[in-house]
């Protein structure tokens, strides 16, 4: 690993896929009726927060070397809000998404309701994820700005 930005660089786009991917996992195993499948997409949910977590704990060391890079200071504390938020809800959907493996494992009475309340979480965490990648996205690729023009060779009215 060269330094903390490669890492965050790696890391950083599980916490943003597996929720996506784990919802969808998750919609198949309700309609199928399936709890293997649902459990597959409980470990997302649970992994993504993992990686939440190291994506979130790097996020420090990477913002010092993007400064250096003479980066945005106003656009990196606007990612460095937007993670925040994203991956406390992260957090929240790892925590609850192992409630959830329990009372299924357990065939709890509250296992079904447990499933809903975690699809339900899912979606506010990709909701959230959204505004984190943009600007992390934007820090170090201006091309995904809104702000970014191209100018193509023509001639502009």
């Amino acid at each position: 690993m060269n330094n903390a930005a490669h890492l965050h660089l790696l890391v950083n786009h599980f916490p943003i896929f597996l929720p996506l991917l784990g919802l969808i996992i998750l919609i198949v195993g309700i309609a199928f009726k399936s709890e293997i499948v649902k459990r597959v997409s409980l470990a997302m949910f649970i992994f993504s927060g993992i990686f939440a977590f190291i994506a979130f704990s790097t996020g420090e060391g990477a913002e010092e070397i993007v400064e250096e890079l003479k980066r945005s200071h106003d656009l990196i504390h606007e990612h460095e809000e937007a993670a925040e938020t994203f991956t406390w809800l992260s957090y929240v959907l790892a925590l609850f998404s192992i409630v959830a493996f329990w009372f299924n494992w357990k065939k709890h009475p509250f296992k079904d309701l447990s499933m809903y309340i975690d699809l339900l979480i899912s979606v506010a965490v990709i909701y959230f994820s959204y505004p984190a990648g943009q600007t992390g996205g934007e820090i170090t690729h201006p091309e995904v700005s809104n702000s970014f023009k191209v100018s193509a060779g023509e001639d502009e009215d």
